[in-house]
């Protein structure tokens, strides 16, 4: 490092007896000869900033970093903060990546993927040890040359443009990390996180197809507090409602065999959420949700309780009128406020809406432009969904689960850690296991 040196006139002054500086120097420097000093010090070389906003981390308790890209080797993640002594098997992760999959239906994409997941670290004989979990699912059904065209030219609004515009470089094939293959860690680690709050809260998160193109399931023919999953996974368009079910399928038909595609709706539904979840002003848990269900891909829009409708009503319409019921708790006779009002979960169930864009890559020829700015024709070349919301259902449960957990943890944290308040708030009751969960 450089020295550099700085001279003063009179720096130093005679000696003084009143205390001050000069009757305080070392009488070596009192008797310097010299009107003027030298001090040295070390310039510090200026450090390289580095900003890290790699995007690939959610949660703050309940951490998950999702990793690998569509034509990768393979895709997962790495769940950090799950608490110990849970059992946890590939299984548990499995249904949810089946519903996942690709090629599960003709309305799908027909790329053919096991998703075969593997607990790589974390678990240890059968239970979480409060490590890292890091889950691995190989990508078995590559097809790297169907995207030799989109290497030199853009898809019109797909993310190939603005991750060159971004990074300078890009994964070609099947639009690496933007591709929804990046999902599969998502809803590996939404697994677990539904397990987690079913066991302590027994909450559930189930979501439906409510809209696909023009079709749309009127709400009030979905009982929200009778919903199974049996019900949404009773047919491929993973609609509760068998005959709207079938209108979907016909209109995705319709444009999946004209090489287009179509967007839709995902509803999802929090029943037993734990109240006091969610913080006030910025990390409200709507908005906590909001920012989740957006970070899926081909998202476009997010509604919550009453949503846009509710611009409509006057206040005495739309107020949540308060009542207490048979068990002492204080309820809402109404439920516009989805669940959540300022902030905070109050017991109700939680719902959302959140709307899909039609698929970007599709077999018709569309007018873009290469890398070079030179103006050209693509016809897209490989396996897309004509519409997205069917697979898309797991996607947003996970996304829920997600953010549930990880307030749940803050809230236990943060509010439980000394005796709560017992006339207002609800106990955080241990979960009640069944002998075959307890270690």
């Amino acid at each position: 490092m450089a020295a550099s040196s700085i001279a003063s006139k009179q720096f130093l002054v005679a000696p003084r007896t009143d205390g001050s500086l000069g009757s305080r120097l070392p009488s070596g420097l009192r008797q310097h000869p010299s009107p003027t000093v030298q001090i040295l010090f070390r310039s510090a070389t200026p450090k390289k900033l580095e900003i890290k906003a790699a995007g690939s981390t959610f949660g703050t308790y309940f951490r998950v970093t999702t990793f690998g890209e569509s034509h990768g080797g393979g895709v997962g993640c790495t769940i950090d903060g799950c608490p110990p002594r849970i059992r946890l098997s590939e299984a548990d992760m499995q249904f949810d990546l089946d519903r996942r999959r690709p090629g599960q239906s003709r309305i799908t994409t027909p790329r053919k993927e096991t998703d075969t997941c593997k607990i790589q670290s974390g678990v240890s004989e059968g239970v979480t040890t409060g490590t890292p979990i890091h889950v691995f699912v190989p990508n078995t059904d590559q097809r790297g040359n169907d995207y030799n065209e989109m290497s030199v030219a853009y898809r019109p609004s797909h993310a190939d443009a603005t991750y060159d515009m971004k990074y300078g470089v890009r994964s070609v094939q099947g639009g690496g990390r933007s591709s929804a293959r990046e999902t599969i860690g998502r809803v590996a680690a939404g697994a677990v996180a539904k397990k987690i709050l079913k066991q302590f809260a027994g909450t559930e998160i189930l979501a439906f197809v409510s809209q696909a193109h023009k079709v749309v399931l009127p709400e009030d023919l979905i009982d929200y507090e009778a919903l199974t999953l049996d019900q949404v996974e009773s047919n491929i368009a993973r609609c509760p409602d068998p005959e709207y079910a079938e209108k979907m399928i016909a209109a995705i038909d319709a444009v999946r065999v004209r090489g287009d595609s179509v967007g839709g709706v995902v509803t999802c539904i929090v029943r037993n959420a734990p109240r006091g979840l969610g913080s006030p002003v910025f990390d409200k848990l709507e908005a906590e949700l909001a920012k989740a269900a957006m970070s899926l891909p081909a998202t476009k829009g997010f509604e919550f309780g009453s949503g846009f409708a509710g611009t409509f009503m006057t206040g005495s319409e739309h107020n949540d009128e308060f009542y207490t019921d048979e068990y002492g708790n204080i309820r809402t006779r109404t439920n516009r406020s989805g669940g959540i009002q300022g902030g905070i979960s109050n017991g109700e169930i939680i719902n959302m809406r959140v709307a899909f864009k039609p698929t970007s890559t599709i077999g018709r020829k569309q007018n873009t432009v290469t890398r070079e700015k030179k103006e050209t024709e693509l016809i897209a070349r490989g396996r897309h969904d004509p519409c997205v919301v069917p697979r898309a259902v797991p996607m947003v449960e996970a996304m829920v689960a997600l953010v549930l957990v990880d307030q749940l943890m803050a809230q236990y944290a943060q509010c439980y850690l000394f005796p709560p308040n017992s006339d207002l708030q609800a106990p955080f009751k241990l979960p009640s296991l069944e002998p075959a969960e307890m270690l």
